[in-house]
């Protein structure tokens, strides 16, 4: 599950337009979550920006998060057993972390 560890906005995010990026979206998890916690400190003019994703992750997306915008740079086929987006470039996080 997502956790947030820092978190800083102005005090304004409802007359802002807010880009959220994220490099990959699979499950959408943290995405969504994400989505949340950003409208719940106000922001109402959202975009959503990804360079790869899975079709599943957009269908959470969209279902969740119908107000937002989303923009997205490559669709991949579908997720794996694993949750991560085929053929796809792996889980970022432990590719970065080195986490598995």
């Amino acid at each position: 599950m997502p956790e947030e560890y820092y978190a800083k906005f102005p005090k304004d995010l409802d007359q802002k337009t807010v880009i959220v990026v994220d490099p990959m979206l699979a499950t959408a998890g943290s995405g969504s979550a994400a989505l949340s916690n950003i409208k719940a400190r106000g922001a109402k003019d959202i975009k959503f920006m990804c360079l790869v994703a899975a079709p599943e992750g957009i269908q959470v997306m969209e279902k969740a998060h119908p107000d937002v915008e989303f923009y997205i740079a490559a669709l991949d086929d579908h997720l794996n057993e694993k949750g991560y987006i085929v053929p796809g470039l792996g889980d970022a996080g432990d590719r970065l972390f080195g986490t598995e």
